[in-house]
């Protein structure tokens, strides 16, 4: 597969990813992950995070309530063999608690491994400005 397919195919996975997280969708993220995905995020308090059990708690928390809007900033992709790395910035458009749009942010960077014929998030890295 050439480089700029697998770099967007890797992209549009990413983005999946992230609307399944804003959406609470456990179906799609459990698919897209391997279960042995590990991470470091704040939510982790600078732990590392082995196994979906950390992530299944968001998940039954629901989805927001008021509307999201999810945008990779300045994606950067770079494909070593099997693995493919994602690296941007994480927009978050939605309403603060005062009703009007705020947007937050994180840099984040999320590593691909090809398991077969598909890709599976394998490990990232979240952290906040």
């Amino acid at each position: 597969m050439p480089q700029d397919s697998t770099a967007a195919n890797l992209l549009a996975l990413n983005q999946k990813l992230l609307n399944a997280i804003f959406a609470a969708d456990w179906k799609t993220y459990e698919q897209l992950c391997d279960p042995t995905i590990t991470c470091f995020e704040p939510e982790a308090k600078g732990h590392l995070v082995s196994g979906m059990a950390f992530h299944r708690y968001y998940f039954d928390l629901g989805a927001s309530k008021s509307a999201v809007n999810v945008t990779m900033a300045e994606p950067h992709v770079r494909v070593v063999g099997d693995v493919g790395i994602v690296s941007y910035v994480r927009l978050v458009q939605k309403l603060g608690p005062d009703g009007s749009p705020i947007t937050a942010q994180c840099e984040e960077t999320r590593v691909w491994q090809r398991q077969g014929d598909s890709w599976r998030h394998v490990h990232f890295h979240r952290s906040l400005p």
